[in-house]
């Protein structure tokens, strides 16, 4: 590629909105171009980069046994109201009438249509395991686009759905899966972690997120730097802190505490470590089958950390879901305003859980339910009943592994999800085959999804430094560019140019020339800031002296070369790339 034959048209300055490194650097480059609130434009550099990372994912499910297909963007709604998600999947779903006024959702994901075919295609366990894919436009109607690619509404993703005959051989094809994704993100170039993980809102009980690391990654990955374990934040196990409870050793005693509705605050008035209290936060929940029926909880921290709320929606009586109470059955239950409510004598009665640290705390202080005091002295058994026990909290950097070690936070991008989803959606759409008696059985599904787009996102925010983009090699626009110095005035410089052009070429090089009347400092900032990895410096001087230069995206300097081995040169700094 010639790039006077090419389109490239960098911008000197970001959009106002572009927040994040991202969003701004691909911007810059003349990769993508803004039609609406959180929809893009690839333009031909930034179309190169995910035709790439299509290849590769293709490459590494085709090798899986997966078997590719194409679903539609647009799907009958009467499906998503058959698996129930055309109300449960809420406003990120967009819902569409055609002429006829038929009801379509544009597909942000395509468990419905995937299991519509199954249904209809497989009848014998003779068919399975089956593994169908696709790569295909999605949409999610996001409430506030943002970050460019990275949080979008129309995005590229590579969607499988693997069908068994049961759980053993569903969890072989996750396994396979697993195993596809790892080799996938290694190939990609780029540091990653695979990380257990919560369900969320596609269901199903066995799921992991891959997360490319990056210090604007939204999500909070816990690890431990010793051994290969790693989870998403909202699934990571919190261990208590405290191996065992302390003996009653002070009085229960109601101190005053004014203007102090804080853990914090209520420790530096009393010269406590912040770790001798206790946090209250008062959940309430629908009774079942009594919709006008309120139950409240009182959930309960120590002081230095923080509730995390998926944990709690699995707690035992709130599978229907949970709200923080209002203030009003705030002062009903407690006879409190919140800020100095505690677990001692409410007014009324009330289902107490405590994190598992709280639950081995002794001598802590809590709310007295009463404004203005607080209770110091408390212990449990002796001045309040035990608690239910569970593990509430997020996990802090520092906590013990009980593997051995201790656990550390890193920022991570999602980019890939696999699930086990067993008889969630075959049940729901009714998708059996006959077994081997005869008898019909549900489909036992797997689904796996890969963000393309949202990978060259993420691949820039964890490669770039103040000039631009550092492409990894695997998904760089191009591998190489030749910058000619004085192209359009020497002769000599155009025919090394051209002649090194063809041999990258004829080698299976992606390369570009740079044939543009460009200065150079003009060129040489345009590809530093598109990123391509290797840049071939040739001007007249070098070939005097019978060398080119040749400096990687990341190099400090350039390396002079021999012009009779700047081919094999070449080809082997790309390998070590």
């Amino acid at each position: 590629m010639h790039a006077s034959k090419y389109h490239i048209n960098t911008l000197k300055e970001a959009p106002a909105e572009a927040e994040v490194k991202s969003h701004q650097l691909m911007t810059r480059a003349g990769m993508i171009r803004k039609a609406a609130g959180g929809i893009y434009t690839y333009m031909p550099m930034g179309l190169k980069v995910l035709r790439k990372i299509e290849a590769i994912v293709r490459d590494e499910m085709n090798k899986a046994g997966a078997i590719e297909l194409l679903m539609p963007v647009v799907q009958p709604a009467e499906l998503w109201v058959e698996s129930g998600r055309w109300e449960q999947y809420g406003g990120e779903l967009l819902r569409i009438k055609d002429r006829h006024n038929r009801d379509f959702v544009l597909q942000p994901t395509s468990e419905e249509v995937i299991t519509d075919i199954a249904r209809n295609e497989i009848h014998s366990w003779r068919q399975l395991p089956l593994n169908f894919y696709h790569i295909q436009t999605k949409f999610r109607d996001e409430r506030r686009p943002r970050f460019g690619l990275m949080r979008g509404r129309e995005f590229t993703m590579k969607d499988a759905y693997s069908f068994d005959r049961d759980e053993a051989s569903a969890q072989a094809s996750y396994d396979a899966m697993f195993e596809a994704y790892m080799r996938i993100f290694g190939r990609l170039g780029l540091e990653f972690r695979a990380v257990a993980a919560d369900t969320g809102s596609i269901g199903g009980s066995r799921s992991h997120e891959f997360q490319v690391i990056a210090d604007t990654g939204e999500d909070l990955i816990v690890y431990n730097p010793a051994s290969p374990y790693a989870a998403n934040l909202e699934l990571a196990e919190a261990p208590c802190l405290i191996a065992e409870r302390g003996p009653a050793t002070e009085n229960l005693a109601k101190t005053a505490t004014p203007d102090a509705p804080k853990c914090e605050i209520v420790a530096e008035q009393l010269s406590r470590p912040l770790t001798d209290t206790v946090k209250c936060i008062v959940l309430a929940t629908e009774v079942e089958g009594k919709p006008e029926e309120t139950r409240i909880w009182l959930l309960l921290l120590r002081g230095d950390h923080e509730l995390n709320e998926v944990k709690t929606g699995k707690l035992p009586g709130f599978e229907n879901g949970y709200r923080f109470a209002t203030e009003d059955e705030i002062l009903e239950t407690f006879g409190c305003i919140p800020g100095y409510l505690g677990p001692i004598s409410p007014v009324k009665p009330i289902t107490v859980i405590a994190d598992r640290t709280v639950a081995n705390m002794s001598n802590f202080i809590c709310g007295a339910n009463e404004q203005g005091y607080h209770y110091t002295g408390a212990n449990w058994g002796r001045d309040l009943p035990e608690p239910q026990v569970s593990d509430l909290r997020n996990v802090i950097a520092g906590d013990p592994d009980p593997q051995g070690g201790n656990l550390a936070l890193q920022r991570g991008i999602e980019v890939g999800h696999v699930f086990f989803l067993g008889d969630k959606y075959s049940k729901a759409l009714g998708a059996t085959f006959l077994e081997k008696d005869g008898k019909p059985a549900m489909l036992q599904m797997g689904c796996y999804g890969i963000g393309i787009s949202r990978i060259s996102a993420a691949a820039i925010e964890q490669n770039h430094d103040d000039k631009g983009i550092i492409w990894p090699l695997a998904i760089a626009p191009f591998e190489v560019v030749i910058c000619p110095m004085g192209l359009q005035k020497s002769e000599t410089v155009r025919n090394a140019s051209e002649w090194l052009y063809q041999e990258l070429q004829a080698a299976g090089v992606d390369v570009i020339l740079d044939d543009r009347d460009t200065r150079p400092g003009i060129m040489f900032a345009d590809w530093e800031l598109i990123g391509v990895p290797l840049r071939i410096t040739i001007g007249d001087r070098g070939l005097k002296d019978n060398v080119l230069e040749i400096q990687a995206r990341r190099d400090d300097s350039a390396a002079k070369v021999p012009v009779e081995e700047a081919l094999s040169h070449i080809l082997d700094r790309l390998k070590s790339l």
